[in-house]
């Protein structure tokens, strides 16, 4: 949406009062400004400014305490600019109010290299070099979840005023349980142009699992997916309960992912997976290369939280073996089936909890790296992933911390700020987390992820 275009949308909303301007820090939080809507205009033309070591907060909003981005450079201020999005509406709230994304550039118009939505802009730029375009449909899974007492719960259902505990895969009657909500939550992504599509319910305690549809445009996609978290918590408070994104709520029940799943189209728009038969191209098999290759240094990007590992355990429907299958879901990387010309590569490691943009990127990033240095894959795997001995993903928060920085993979992912200022992240979270209860830890990452 261009500046004229944003402009007369506020003019043709005047029932608009308020807008929000943020952007998505690190972890994916959004971090900006209320501005009264009159005053909107200035913010389309001139974009806002805020400190840049905003991007750089840790999961409770602090300063990371050794950061460059703070005392030692003054704490200065970047300049945040409209993306091409545009205002989209806000219907999680009483008032009217719009919601304009914004990311992080210097005063002489370079990008930073800490907002994770240029890291996935930078990555989408060496695709189009080569001629490239991915096309890109995230699944996300999260929990309905009663949080007013002392243990977390399923709600009750609107409907029926029961509680229903037990988990219900694919069950029409949970779906309907919460059908006011569906419906609202439904009505607001139209509204936010956010593409969902079906929703199911899954295997955790009131668990379901949304798709967004497929789409050319990655940015767009993480963009949406970031909308849509920030959707379902709202519209969830809304009535009367809570949404959470966060891997694992329940010790004993399955937790909530972030599946990718994503194809590469050539200049002539050919699908560059498709052999027109079950098998794919060698260019899908250097993709699931590049893919399983970045896996283990990439996996803070895809469990960046404590209770992210909570979820990477055997036998809870996380992948935690290094491998890939066609149509097998206890494989990280899984090839669907169905028609040729749709053959697509799925990631299923990230967890729900997960930062859009750099789980997009780090996806993307490592199926370039697999192209452009034509690495073959393992053979595919038959049976449970579990069972086979494959290597693994980090299971723990800190090794998972200290191999993302060390890696000499990342950098061809990722700029090296964004590294740099992720680990200090990470590193600060995991020193703090280790003074918290389980009940403490739960009741951050409930709101926040």
């Amino acid at each position: 949406m261009s500046a004229n275009a944003m402009k007369s949308w506020l003019r043709k909303t005047p029932q608009v009062r308020t807008i929000r301007v943020a952007a998505a820090d690190l972890n994916g939080q959004p971090r900006g400004k209320r501005v009264p809507a009159r005053f909107a205009d200035k913010v389309v033309t001139d974009g806002t400014r805020f400190p840049l070591s905003v991007m750089n907060l840790d999961i409770w909003g602090e300063d990371v305490d050794d950061s460059p981005l703070v005392f030692e450079s003054g704490d200065r201020d970047g300049v945040l600019k409209p993306t091409e999005r545009g205002f989209v509406p806000m219907p999680w709230l009483e008032a009217p109010t719009a919601l304009l994304p914004i990311w992080m550039f210097y005063d002489d118009g370079r990008p930073f290299d800490g907002d994770p939505r240029h890291a996935l802009a930078s990555v989408l730029k060496r695709y189009k070099a080569r001629g490239l375009t991915p096309v890109v449909a995230v699944e996300l899974e999260f929990f309905l979840i009663d949080d007013s007492g002392k243990s977390l719960q399923v709600p009750l259902s609107p409907r029926s005023g029961k509680r229903r505990k037990a988990a219900e895969i694919m069950s029409i009657r949970a779906l309907d349980a919460f059908d006011t909500f569906f419906t609202d939550l439904y009505d607001a992504c139209e509204a936010m142009d956010i593409p969902a599509d079906t929703a199911i319910s899954e295997a955790g305690l009131g668990q379901f699992e949304i798709n967004l549809m497929h789409q050319d445009d990655a940015l767009r996609a993480a963009d949406d997916a970031w909308l849509f978290k920030m959707l379902v918590k709202g519209m969830a408070r809304r009535h009367g309960f809570a949404a959470s994104f966060m891997a694992k709520p329940y010790e004993d029940y399955s937790g909530s992912g972030l599946h990718m799943h994503f194809s590469i189209l050539d200049e002539n728009g050919n699908n560059i997976f498709d052999d027109g038969g079950p098998r794919g191209t060698d260019t899908l098999r250097h993709a699931i290369g590049g893919c399983l290759t970045a896996m283990h240094d990439s996996t803070l990007v895809f469990a960046p939280h404590a209770n992210s590992y909570d979820r990477l355990v055997p036998g809870a429907h996380a992948p935690t073996r290094i491998c890939w299958a066609y149509e097998n879901r206890t494989s990280a990387v899984r090839v669907p089936s169905g028609n040729p010309a749709a053959r697509r590569i799925e990631h299923r490691v990230a967890g729900g909890d997960v930062n859009p943009y750099l789980t997009v990127a780090a996806i993307l990033g490592a199926a370039l790296v697999g192209i452009e240095d034509r690495i073959e894959p393992p053979a595919p795997i038959s049976g449970n992933a579990y069972d086979l001995d494959l290597p693994q993903v980090p299971t723990d928060w800190g090794k998972a911390i200290e191999t993302f920085a060390n890696s000499p993979l990342m950098p061809r992912i990722f700029p090296a700020e964004l590294i740099r200022n992720l680990t200090l992240t990470k590193r600060q979270e995991l020193h703090y987390m280790a003074e918290l209860s389980p009940a403490e830890q739960v009741e951050i990452y409930l709101d926040t992820v």
